[in-house]
């Protein structure tokens, strides 16, 4: 399925190359914009499907995405197991749960992001979750691009792995390029 996504992760436009400020704070010669890929319906449903086949059996009753990039890839996968869609935001610098939205005690519920990296928005969701009665059955995710030791606890079901070269911003290469720096992802780099 690797193969596919990537086709599509290219088709779309999502599949970037250049100079990019990471959330990280790190610089790569590439990013992927998983926004190009939700912007198509279709594309995104083939994307998403090999990660749907892969949930079948569960009993999740609820997707939950980090605002901003798990709203969307929440949506998507719920939409096709037919269950409730919802997100967690951002609210005086914690990870909350609101608009009405509620998780009842015991209830099977999948995380979703766009793409995995450090984890961070992730873990906050997972924490809001988990204290909130949920069973948290997995991340879901188009992209997975986590290093070693990010959620070795949790299981991650992606519909690609994509390994970039990342750089500290005083040992980038791309920056001796002079090719312009970047941030195309919504939370702020560290």
């Amino acid at each position: 399925m690797n193969k596919e996504v990537l086709t599509i992760l290219e088709e779309t436009g999502a599949f970037l190359t250049g100079h990019f400020l990471l959330s990280s704070g790190k610089h790569s010669a590439q990013y992927v914009q998983c926004a190009k890929v939700f912007q198509h319906p279709k594309k995104a449903e083939e994307a998403m499907a090999g990660v749907v086949l892969a949930l079948q059996g569960f009993g999740i009753t609820k997707v939950v995405g980090p605002a901003m990039g798990g709203i969307i890839v929440a949506y998507e996968l719920a939409r096709q197991l037919q269950v409730e869609a919802l997100f967690t935001e951002r609210h005086e610098g914690e990870m909350k749960l609101r608009r009405g939205f509620t998780i009842e005690p015991g209830e099977k519920v999948l995380i979703a992001e766009d793409v995995i990296t450090t984890g961070k928005s992730t873990k906050e969701t997972w924490q809001l979750l988990e204290h909130l009665g949920a069973k948290v059955v997995g991340v879901a995710s188009l992209v997975d691009r986590r290093g070693p030791g990010v959620f070795e606890d949790l299981p991650v079901y992606s519909a690609i792995h994509l390994d970039f070269v990342v750089h500290e911003e005083g040992a980038c290469p791309v920056c001796k390029e002079g090719i312009p720096l970047v941030k195309p992802g919504s939370r702020v780099a560290v």
